[in-house]
């Protein structure tokens, strides 16, 4: 069952520290157009490269351009001049979509690289999404571009650094398995800031694997109310209720994970499995078929697909598959079925 290290949980944790909000006015939009032809005069780039990009997906195919469009692109350059690959951005920013929740990571974080990987970098931290590990960030100036706020009083400032820091040494004292060390940094950041909803869940999560339940349960709901917008405090909250066999409440809070990030892939996968065995096999189909949408090459998506065609066998349904309708050459119409890993559904 899919669950979330102190990697997923850290980059959860920050994703909803700091998310940045679009804020471009349609009529300033509209008198900062670039021709294509500007476009590759400003960025110093060719005609070949632009296409590379657009064929990844990195960027519209388009003869105009925004200024956010620009400023989207001028950092597929920064990431080219380090010998980083389309097919390398495009597959990061996929991962850290499918474990954020971003909508647009390259807007909504950092850019920075490790090596030949894209790294996204948020609150101090670095995470490499691909292989899903959290690196500390000693780089000061990375986080100058994330701040969103005028710097706090230097009392509230130094609190802040000092819990970064104890946080960023926790993180890193779980991760190579010195678990006693991790939880007194956690306590000690709770002493310090009882409401620090991701030292409640890291703290939560190290209790749960020692299969200290109930503890870990005081944990997330701490976490719940510390930040309600906390999608991984909810998802990791319905996966100690399964483990204590109290299948509704833990519906119930893998149901708001999957509210607070639609595109949270492991909640909709835990979602089905507990509603499957609570007897809800077809609100669990909704939720296998939303899964696979959006992991569908994933390590879980074969027993996805297979739960979702018992269900359909035993439930006597059927998946009405959505026809694309497009033009071929000679004025013909085409029309091509979805495969079963992209689904665009209704039951009937």
């Amino acid at each position: 069952m899919p669950c979330g290290g102190a990697f997923l949980r850290a980059i959860i944790a920050l994703t909803e520290v700091a998310t940045l909000r679009e804020g471009v006015i349609s009529s300033v939009s509209e008198l900062n157009q670039y021709c294509r032809q500007d476009v590759l005069r400003i960025l110093r780039i060719g005609e070949r490269q632009l296409r590379i990009w657009e064929r990844n997906g990195l960027i519209a195919s388009g003869d105009s351009y925004s200024f956010q469009d620009l400023g989207h692109l001028r950092k597929l350059c920064e990431l080219g001049a380090r010998r980083i690959s389309a097919a390398c951005i495009r597959d990061s920013i996929s991962a850290m979509r499918l474990v954020s929740g971003m909508a647009d990571p390259l807007q909504e974080a950092g850019l920075g690289a490790s090596g030949s990987r894209v790294v996204f970098r948020h609150s101090g931290m670095v995470m490499e999404p691909i292989a899903r590990q959290l690196l500390l960030d000693f780089d000061a100036k990375g986080s100058r571009s994330l701040a969103l706020v005028s710097p706090p009083a230097r009392t509230v400032h130094l609190r802040e650094q000092t819990i970064a820091r104890l946080f960023s040494a926790a993180v890193h004292a779980e991760e190579e398995g010195r678990h006693d060390e991790a939880i007194a940094g956690y306590d000690e950041i709770l002493a310090l800031c009882p409401n620090h909803a991701a030292a409640c869940i890291n703290l939560g999560t190290l209790f749960y694997n020692q299969q200290q339940y109930l503890r870990a349960e005081q944990l997330y709901r701490m976490a719940t109310e510390a930040d309600p917008e906390y999608s991984l405090a909810f998802f990791d909250l319905g996966n100690v209720l399964d483990e204590l066999r109290r299948l509704p409440e833990a519906v119930a809070a893998y149901q708001r994970a999957v509210v607070l990030a639609p595109r949270y892939a492991d909640a909709h996968y835990n979602l089905a499995l507990a509603l499957e065995r609570t007897g809800e096999r077809r609100r669990a189909l909704r939720h296998w078929l939303q899964y696979l949408k959006l992991d569908a090459k994933g390590p879980w998506a074969e027993h996805a697909r297979t739960q979702m065609r018992k269900t359909l066998a035993r439930e006597g349904l059927q998946v009405a598959w959505r026809s694309d309708v497009r033009q071929g050459g000679a004025g013909k119409t085409l029309r091509s079925r979805f495969q079963a890993d992209s689904p665009e559904l209704r039951l009937v």
